[in-house]
């Protein structure tokens, strides 16, 4: 399968809890304010990548402690990612997939795009759209205060978005 990133980082500690691998996916309809990286907004930037070559890297490196899919906008390539995240869920690791969505507009539309594939696969989501305006130093691996850190699996069961803290 091709997923289309714009790179990726072997060992981040910013990206989620532990030790990750972090996929920055290429193409992002958002456009916010003050993003992280605006590199990442062009459809047509980035490269195509095989995910079996990013599955490869992922395995060599033992201290892993999950995956992160990052943007972009990750449910820009649902479908790809979902089947990635099955692999990689395989190998013992979690998923973390940020995304400028918010839960509740995914969950809505889970039946269109690969949404409900890739929601279903991802153990937790930070939803929301960076707001440059509730920029937050304070708030763990999110940009700001608006964003929310979801339990994936609980809040799919309960419908309804479930907050923790990372």
């Amino acid at each position: 399968m091709i997923l289309r990133i714009a790179g990726t980082v072997n060992d981040s500690i910013v990206d989620g809890v532990g030790i990750r691998f972090t996929i920055f996916t290429q193409g992002c309809p958002h456009h916010c304010e003050g993003c992280h990286n605006p590199e990442t907004h062009d459809f047509n930037g980035g490269y195509d990548i095989d995910t079996a070559e990013l599955l490869k890297k992922i395995k060599s490196n033992p201290l892993l402690d999950g995956v992160t899919f990052s943007g972009g906008e990750p449910f820009m390539q649902a479908d790809v990612l979902a089947d990635l995240a099955g692999e990689i869920r395989a190998l013992g690791l979690d998923i973390i997939t940020y995304t400028g969505f918010t839960f509740e507009e995914l969950y809505e539309n889970r039946d269109k795009n690969g949404w409900g594939k890739l929601l279903e696969a991802t153990d937790y989501l930070i939803d929301g759209r960076f707001e440059i305006a509730k920029k937050d130093w304070t708030v763990k691996f999110r940009g700001s205060s608006n964003q929310r850190y979801l339990d994936c699996r609980a809040s799919l069961a309960q419908g309804r978005a479930v907050e923790i803290e990372p």
